[in-house]
């Protein structure tokens, strides 16, 4: 085989398994969100994260218990979603500059939940709320089911 060929071959090999790292990377990014099929405030949740994340989303409309249970979240911290995102658990209506925050921090944690549904909150801010709000903390939750506020909206 001649150099240019080797070369060439290197090259191609290079090239394909960049492709690869990349494809691995790519799917990183990929937010997992488990919802009911017919819950609006998690669709407009789920239009917030993409907008303020810039990650690609991946629905799966079968509900969310036994994606919240798998993930270690307390049925206490429920909400109508339950979302994975780089190996953390997001219960609920949680802003995305929260999970954006909890990203770059990296806690040891399960991951970072708004139990019940705020109004207010990203997803239970639409027309229907009438601009109303009302106070809610976002909790990180540890493994051994406590919890602390990781961020409180008044």
């Amino acid at each position: 085989m001649a150099n240019g060929e080797i070369n060439r071959r290197i090259l191609l090999t290079g090239l394909f398994l960049l492709s690869l790292a990349g494809t691995g990377m790519a799917s990183d990014q990929v937010i997992q969100i488990w919802k009911d099929p017919s819950c609006a405030c998690c669709e407009d949740w789920i239009v917030h994260l993409q907008k303020n994340t810039g990650r690609q989303v991946r629905i799966i409309n079968t509900g969310n218990a036994d994606a919240r249970a798998r993930l270690g979240v307390a049925a206490r911290f429920g909400s109508c979603h339950t979302a994975s995102i780089d190996g953390y658990a997001i219960e609920g209506h949680v802003p995305a500059s929260d999970i954006q925050r909890l990203l770059k921090e990296r806690p040891q944690a399960v991951g970072l939940a708004a139990p019940g549904m705020p109004i207010g909150s990203p997803g239970m801010d639409g027309p229907a709320y009438g601009g109303r709000k009302m106070p809610y903390d976002v909790l990180l939750i540890q493994a051994d089911g406590s919890s602390s506020v990781y961020q409180a909206y008044r």
